[in-house]
């Protein structure tokens, strides 16, 4: 298995940066590592997303988890390898939130697929965070 972990800390409220998470089919206003997010359902746990990565063939994604201002999680099947991607927000006790960006990449070829295919998906972890909470905020 790999795994990274992006986080970072804001002013704002957990329902602010939720109601960004849950709009995805305005994802790529804010995340420039995709070209379009489409729905195919309620924004709902066991869900498909439909993704395509600027640049690349679209994939399909499911909803695991959507604990309103919470937790978002989805999970991507390619076969050799799944990717299970989550936003955890936490409230912090003088206010804001933290917001943790995470990727798991498992599977039967995660130890020798995983280190070069993580670090390219991740590259842009710090520049979507930012981009999700300046969007947020405006």
């Amino acid at each position: 298995m790999w795994t990274h972990e992006h986080t970072a800390e804001t002013a704002l409220a957990p329902e602010a940066v939720w109601r960004v998470i849950e709009d995805m089919e305005n994802w790529p206003r804010w995340d420039t590592s995709m070209e379009e997010v489409t729905l195919e359902g309620p924004f709902a746990v066991g869900t498909r997303v439909r993704m395509k990565p600027t640049g690349q063939d679209p994939i399909t994604s499911v909803i695991t988890a959507a604990t309103e201002n919470e937790r978002y999680a989805d999970e991507t099947d390619l076969g050799d390898v799944v990717l299970r991607f989550s936003h955890t927000l936490t409230s912090l006790p003088q206010g804001g939130t933290r917001i943790t960006h995470r990727l798991e990449i498992s599977g039967p070829e995660a130890g020798k697929l995983g280190p070069e295919l993580g670090p390219a998906i991740t590259a842009d972890f710090p520049e979507a965070m930012e981009a999700l909470l300046a969007y947020a905020a405006a």
